[in-house]
């Protein structure tokens, strides 16, 4: 939200760029089989990149956009051969570009799930969101930096409202588009389903 707010009023100038990353920790060997199967979790970048897509759309404020390339893999998980623990993305729009990657190799010794991060490049300067942790860092999350032309800074995003959720129930119960357009929500889904279906497959997967 906050994130938005600054790009909205121009903080970084024109956005150029998202850069979405994505890391999962497996949580091996307590996932269910279908999670192994691809016809039932649907690929790596089906399962997980929508939301990158998701914030590229947003931030760059694109209506409509493609799949530049994209690639999926299995490096490290030769006993599952349908798994994909590896899976970037680079996107084109109307507004600007985008790079996804996401992946299940988050270490055991994060402190959380995985280290998701957003940055946006702007002509101006630069956003970077520390979702979930700041690795050796400040505790906790929802750690956002800014750097423009006269200084870098630090805020604090843990006491920022998320209407999201509220946004969407209301939606649902009022037929309305308040949380996002569904052309929005339609774009993103299908930007993952073509990255997935045209990547090219790497690793243990060829």
């Amino acid at each position: 939200v906050k994130v938005g707010e600054l790009v909205q009023a121009g903080a970084i100038g024109k956005v150029i760029q998202t850069i979405g990353l994505g890391p999962h920790r497996t949580g091996l060997p307590n996932r269910p089989d279908w999670f192994f199967r691809k016809e039932q979790y649907g690929g790596i970048l089906t399962d997980i990149a929508a939301h990158q897509a998701d914030q590229f759309l947003y931030f760059t404020g694109s209506t409509a956009a493609e799949v530049v390339a994209s690639q999926v893999a299995n490096y490290n998980h030769p006993q599952y051969p349908e798994l994909e623990d590896f899976g970037d993305v680079m996107l084109r729009g109307n507004g600007g570009t985008g790079y996804i990657r996401i992946d299940w190799f988050t270490p055991n010794g994060l402190n959380t799930w995985g280290d998701g991060r957003l940055t946006i490049l702007g002509t101006d300067g630069y956003i970077e969101l520390r979702k979930y942790c700041d690795i050796a860092g400040r505790p906790g999350g929802n750690h956002l930096f800014l750097v423009d032309q006269q200084q870098m800074q630090y805020i604090d995003c843990n006491d920022v409202e998320l209407p999201y959720g509220r946004q969407l129930i209301s939606d649902i119960v009022n037929r309305t588009e308040t949380a996002m357009p569904q052309v929005h929500c339609f774009l993103a889904s299908e930007l993952s389903l073509r990255a997935e279906a045209q990547a090219q497959r790497l690793g243990y997967l060829q």
